[in-house]
Protein backbone atom coordinates (compact mmCIF):
# COMPACT_ATOMS: atom_id res chain seq x y z
CA UNK A 1 0.00 0.00 0.00
CA UNK A 2 1.34 3.42 -0.97
CA UNK A 3 -0.79 5.59 1.69
CA UNK A 4 1.21 6.77 4.69
CA UNK A 5 0.63 8.21 8.18
CA UNK A 6 1.75 11.59 8.89
CA UNK A 7 2.23 12.36 12.64
CA UNK A 8 1.33 16.42 12.64
CA UNK A 9 3.23 18.73 14.84
CA UNK A 10 1.53 18.82 18.62
CA UNK A 11 2.23 21.39 20.72
CA UNK A 12 0.74 20.55 24.35
CA UNK A 13 -0.29 23.06 26.38
CA UNK A 14 -2.40 22.76 29.82
CA UNK A 15 -4.92 25.65 28.11
CA UNK A 16 -5.32 22.58 25.08
CA UNK A 17 -3.26 21.34 22.31
CA UNK A 18 -2.28 22.99 19.12
CA UNK A 19 -1.29 21.06 15.67
CA UNK A 20 0.07 22.60 12.73
CA UNK A 21 -0.16 22.13 9.47
CA UNK A 22 2.48 24.17 7.59
CA UNK A 23 3.41 22.69 3.82
CA UNK A 24 6.91 20.79 5.06
CA UNK A 25 4.88 18.66 6.63
CA UNK A 26 3.92 16.56 3.30
CA UNK A 27 4.97 15.85 -0.17
CA UNK A 28 2.65 18.92 -1.81
CA UNK A 29 1.39 22.32 -1.79
CA UNK A 30 -2.17 22.72 -0.70
CA UNK A 31 -4.45 24.01 -3.05
CA UNK A 32 -8.15 23.08 -1.79
CA UNK A 33 -9.23 22.66 1.59
CA UNK A 34 -12.70 21.16 2.22
CA UNK A 35 -14.35 19.14 5.66
CA UNK A 36 -16.78 16.73 6.09
CA UNK A 37 -19.25 16.86 8.73
CA UNK A 38 -22.95 15.64 10.12
CA UNK A 39 -22.37 12.40 8.17
CA UNK A 40 -25.41 10.44 8.91
CA UNK A 41 -25.23 7.23 10.45
CA UNK A 42 -24.85 4.46 8.15
CA UNK A 43 -23.40 6.78 5.31
CA UNK A 44 -20.31 6.39 3.37
CA UNK A 45 -17.89 8.82 1.58
CA UNK A 46 -15.17 8.75 -1.12
CA UNK A 47 -15.91 6.28 -3.57
CA UNK A 48 -13.12 7.16 -6.05
CA UNK A 49 -9.51 7.51 -6.92
CA UNK A 50 -7.53 10.01 -8.38
CA UNK A 51 -5.56 10.32 -11.41
CA UNK A 52 -3.09 13.32 -10.12
CA UNK A 53 -4.61 14.47 -6.92
CA UNK A 54 -2.96 13.92 -3.32
CA UNK A 55 -5.28 14.74 -0.60
CA UNK A 56 -4.09 14.28 3.26
CA UNK A 57 -7.17 13.07 5.44
CA UNK A 58 -7.51 14.31 9.23
CA UNK A 59 -10.62 13.23 11.69
CA UNK A 60 -10.25 16.77 13.84
CA UNK A 61 -13.19 15.52 15.37
CA UNK A 62 -14.22 11.85 15.99
CA UNK A 63 -13.26 9.17 14.12
CA UNK A 64 -14.30 7.02 10.73
CA UNK A 65 -12.65 4.61 8.63
CA UNK A 66 -10.97 4.97 5.67
CA UNK A 67 -10.95 1.87 3.21
CA UNK A 68 -7.61 2.30 1.08
CA UNK A 69 -7.43 -0.37 -2.24
CA UNK A 70 -4.65 0.12 -4.78
CA UNK A 71 -5.93 -2.28 -7.31
CA UNK A 72 -4.04 -5.40 -5.64
CA UNK A 73 -4.50 -4.56 -1.75
CA UNK A 74 -7.68 -3.32 0.48
CA UNK A 75 -6.46 -1.96 4.02
CA UNK A 76 -8.88 -0.69 6.33
CA UNK A 77 -7.32 2.86 8.44
CA UNK A 78 -9.02 4.15 11.66
CA UNK A 79 -8.76 7.87 12.11
CA UNK A 80 -9.36 8.93 15.27
CA UNK A 81 -6.58 11.87 16.39
CA UNK A 82 -6.74 15.32 15.15
CA UNK A 83 -2.42 15.35 14.82
CA UNK A 84 -2.55 12.28 12.54
CA UNK A 85 -3.12 12.66 8.76
CA UNK A 86 -3.18 10.05 6.34
CA UNK A 87 -1.58 10.66 3.21
CA UNK A 88 -3.54 9.64 -0.14
CA UNK A 89 -1.45 9.04 -3.18
CA UNK A 90 -2.66 8.97 -6.76
CA UNK A 91 -4.72 5.88 -8.07
CA UNK A 92 -5.85 4.78 -4.72
CA UNK A 93 -9.74 4.13 -4.32
CA UNK A 94 -10.96 5.48 -1.05
CA UNK A 95 -13.93 4.75 0.48
CA UNK A 96 -14.74 6.79 4.40
CA UNK A 97 -17.13 4.91 6.83
CA UNK A 98 -18.41 4.28 9.93
CA UNK A 99 -18.39 8.00 11.08
CA UNK A 100 -18.98 8.44 14.72
CA UNK A 101 -21.56 11.04 16.20
CA UNK A 102 -19.97 15.02 15.94
CA UNK A 103 -16.63 14.01 13.65
CA UNK A 104 -15.35 15.74 11.11
CA UNK A 105 -12.98 14.37 8.25
CA UNK A 106 -10.93 17.50 6.73
CA UNK A 107 -9.09 17.41 3.90
CA UNK A 108 -6.05 19.04 2.07
CA UNK A 109 -5.78 18.70 -1.39
CA UNK A 110 -2.81 18.99 -4.14
CA UNK A 111 -5.29 20.99 -6.97
CA UNK A 112 -8.50 22.55 -7.41
CA UNK A 113 -11.77 20.29 -8.52
CA UNK A 114 -11.73 18.73 -11.29
CA UNK A 115 -13.93 16.16 -12.37
CA UNK A 116 -11.64 15.13 -15.40
CA UNK A 117 -9.50 13.46 -12.64
CA UNK A 118 -11.67 11.36 -10.42
CA UNK A 119 -12.02 7.49 -10.84
CA UNK A 120 -16.14 6.99 -9.56
CA UNK A 121 -16.48 3.66 -11.18
CA UNK A 122 -14.77 0.62 -9.70
CA UNK A 123 -14.39 -1.25 -12.37
CA UNK A 124 -13.24 1.43 -14.39
CA UNK A 125 -10.14 1.88 -11.81
CA UNK A 126 -9.54 -2.02 -11.73
CA UNK A 127 -9.05 -1.91 -15.37
CA UNK A 128 -6.70 1.06 -15.30
CA UNK A 129 -4.75 -0.28 -12.47
CA UNK A 130 -4.14 -3.32 -14.98
CA UNK A 131 -3.59 -2.09 -18.14
CA UNK A 132 -0.06 -0.35 -18.73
Amino acid sequence: MTHKLIVLPKIEDPRGNLSVIENQTFPFEIKRVYYLYDVPSGAYRGGHAHKEQYELLIAVSGSFEVILDNGAKKETVMLNKPNIGLLIPTMVWRELQNFSSGSVCLVLASDVFDEADYIRDYEHFKLSKTTP
